[in-house]
């Protein structure tokens, strides 16, 4: 099924009166009134197209399907992208933190709340987020196509300037560089280190360090200048033509950690159950677990399910970052290795304090790999 997400693509296919069948998402259809009305629309579908009235009846009438838009959103539930940093925090001046509030990011937040949080009482509202994160899951599988992933998993309350931050952001800057597809749940903490890595994989070492020193005026993402600081980095090292792609997967279930300023692509979901699954899910060249708390185990204990009952077609590798963390602290690892053994993926498992040999792992494995294009989540 052909989707057509741009003017440019309509107006190709309208020319060649190629419609029928496709999926138009939307857009504004209005100028194109008169090339509606001639053309054949036998199966095409509009996903909140705006179309003059004429050609909505029409288009029933010669067997389309259309879906309008709904009223009342801060959002568009059947937009065709993933989210930008820019389109999220429009609006904000670093000079004013308080200015967050008024951007598309705390705007859906704020709706999300008033709205019944997780258990919103309307079924319009519900069905609006269930096609928003349909929307979301579409565009981020067309974002990773014919790309290899790798996930790092870890906590929100790692603080910028940390040594741990330093090595997870090195650890993504490395596989960065290598050519793999850096993805996180998109928060702060060791998620931000990873796309911070990402971020800044083209520019000289000296930058992360740099950066990473100018990001510890606000070590926390509850200090009020904690996204100040993140926008100030990116002025000072504005986003490379080419860079290497990054996306962050996080959720306004945890609205209130801001997502952070470094991923280049964000898909932000409303099920928080969707979106972890399928963060696990596209990391076909596997994950890496930094220290984290009951987020991070969760993680665990998802890819493993994954892994072990193989519900993605393939095993793939699980490395721990800590071995006193993920053996003492949170003694994870050995009971881990207990459920894999005589198991495919309890020879993918592995534990080590050395970033450089959590990156050859992950890098062992991804040579091995094709990538076929972009997996169902």
């Amino acid at each position: 099924m052909i989707e057509i997400e741009d003017l440019e693509t309509f107006d190709r296919l309208a020319a060649n009166d190629a419609l029928a069948g496709a999926v138009c998402q939307g857009l504004d259809l209005t100028p194109r009134t008169d090339i509606l009305l001639r053309a054949s629309l036998d199966g095409t579908v509009f996903l909140g197209c705006e179309l003059a009235p004429a050609v909505k009846h029409a288009a029933l009438d010669r067997g389309a399907l259309v879906f309008p838009r709904l009223p009342g959103l801060p959002y568009h539930p059947y937009r065709a992208r993933l989210y930008t940093v820019d389109e999220l925090y429009d609006g904000f001046e670093p000079q004013r933190p308080e200015s967050y509030a008024r951007t598309l990011d705390a705007r859906v937040y704020d709706h999300w709340q008033q709205t019944g949080r997780s258990q919103p009482p309307s079924i319009l509202e519900t069905l609006a987020r269930r096609l928003h994160d349909h929307a979301i899951t579409d565009a981020l599988e067309e974002r990773i196509a014919g790309r290899r992933v790798v996930a790092i998993m870890g906590g929100h309350a790692l603080a910028r300037g940390d040594r741990a931050y330093r090595t997870v952001a090195q650890l993504g800057r490395r596989l960065a560089r290598e050519g793999l597809l850096l993805a996180t749940g998109g928060g702060p903490g060791a998620m931000e280190a990873t796309h911070l890595g990402a971020y800044l994989a083209s520019r000289p070492d000296e930058a992360l360090i740099a950066a990473v020193e100018q990001l510890s005026s606000a070590p926390k993402y509850t200090d009020r200048e904690w996204l100040a600081a993140g926008m100030r980095v990116r002025e000072r090292y504005p986003p490379a033509a080419n860079g290497p792609i990054s996306v962050g997967i996080p959720t306004w279930h945890y609205g209130h950690e801001p997502p952070n300023p470094f991923a280049s692509d964000i898909a932000k979901y409303f099920a928080n159950s969707v979106r972890e699954d399928g963060l696990l899910t596209i990391a076909d060249c596997g994950v890496i677990f930094s220290p984290g708390s009951a987020g991070t185990i969760q993680e665990i204990f998802q890819d493993a399910c994954q892994n072990h009952y193989m519900t993605t077609g393939v095993a793939s590798p699980m490395v721990f970052l800590g071995e006193r963390y993920w053996t003492v602290d949170k003694p994870v690892y050995p009971l881990l290795r207990q459920l894999a053994r005589d198991e495919p993926y309890g020879e993918l498992l592995a534990i080590t304090d050395d970033p450089d040999v959590a990156a050859a792992k992950i890098l062992d494995f991804a040579a091995q790999r094709r990538p076929t294009g972009p997996k169902k989540t």
